[in-house]
């Protein structure tokens, strides 16, 4: 007779997550962001993928190489000798890249998601602009997380005067609009993407902070944990060691909605001209130039406007769909 395995507690969480059909949705949706934004000059570029030149195998996507330096690599295409060849990205066209001829056209078939105002590829800005929305939301979250872990965790685990002070700190920094805060702070700081992930992580932190105060009020009354404090162990090793990893699941789910709104936060810095700093491209600066434009220019609307729904959307559905996977009781009632 067989015996079946017992299973983790993050396999058995991910077991029921899977369950959740809208929640795995959501998150194929951000797996698919990440693929894009990891390989971002092998969908749209100006450069080949790869070059075969003179019979010289040439990889520019990856490596720079001195001889192509201010080389227009698609006019060194149609001269190239027999037998040589080159393989272009999808999108044929750099995030920067300027065309006057083409100023504000419609989709079609040279430009799919049609241009900007400066004639510049909005599908290729889309596509590069997913790593810099994606990676300013994880680290933002990153920041945030680390704080709010800390001072979270003294709060809980010390409790009395540390407690009282460190909460009254939370509700304090609860009192102040984060956007507003924002764009306060960022009146006074050179525009850049640092900045701005600097700026949200450190004002984001307090709903972390008091998931894992009240994680570790719980858990200090453990015996497990009086008992590694009774066998000598000090307060560092206690909380890291001992408590940490049994409060980080709602932490987790805390994260997963704050990439969501953290995204949203720099789409709106930077639709209000707070945010990435040109060239680079982000869904924010798309958006905003369709504040003069949006009569005629619908597509720099809809497709920007459509990756933020979609991505905020997506998270908030992984958040939804793990905190459903961790708390037994929302478990049974949904499934």
């Amino acid at each position: 007779m067989s015996v079946e395995k017992s299973r983790g507690y993050w396999a058995t969480v991910w077991r029921e997550f899977k369950k959740n059909r809208l929640a795995l949705a959501g998150f194929i949706l951000i797996l698919l962001l990440f693929g894009v934004a990891m390989f971002d000059n092998f969908l749209a570029g100006s450069k080949p993928i790869l070059l075969k030149l003179n019979g010289r195998l040439y990889f520019p996507v990856i490596f720079s190489y001195k001889e192509f330096f201010g080389v227009d690599f698609r006019e060194l295409e149609g001269n190239v000798e027999k037998g040589d060849f080159a393989i272009f990205p999808p999108v044929r066209y750099s995030p920067t890249e300027n065309d006057l001829l083409s100023v504000l056209s419609p989709p079609s078939r040279s430009h799919l998601f049609g241009t900007d105002d400066r004639g510049r590829d909005v599908l290729s800005r889309m596509i590069h602009g997913t790593g810099i929305s994606l990676s300013i939301g994880f680290i933002a979250v990153g920041i945030a997380s680390i704080i709010g872990i800390f001072m979270g965790g003294i709060a809980g685990y010390y409790g009395g005067l540390i407690d009282f002070v460190v909460s009254r700190l939370f509700e304090v920094m609860m009192t102040f609009p984060v956007f507003f805060l924002i764009l306060t702070i960022l009146a006074f700081r050179d525009p850049s993407i640092y900045n701005i992930m600097i700026v949200i992580g450190a004002t984001g932190w307090t709903g972390i902070a008091r998931l894992v105060r009240g994680e570790f009020l719980k858990l200090r009354e453990y015996d497990y944990v009086e008992a590694a404090i009774a066998l000598g162990g000090s307060d560092f090793r206690v909380m890291l060691r001992h408590m940490l990893p049994n409060a980080l699941a709602p932490v987790l789910v805390s994260a997963t909605f704050g990439v969501a709104g953290a995204v949203l936060v720099e789409s709106g810095l930077s639709f209000l001209g707070f945010g990435v700093p040109p060239p680079e491209p982000s869904w924010g600066d798309v958006l905003s130039q369709s504040q003069r434009y949006v009569d005629f220019a619908w597509w720099l609307v809809l497709f920007p406007g459509a990756a933020i729904f979609l991505t905020v959307t997506g998270f908030n559905l992984v958040g939804d769909g793990f905190k459903t996977a961790i708390d037994p009781r929302l478990r049974r009632r949904k499934f």
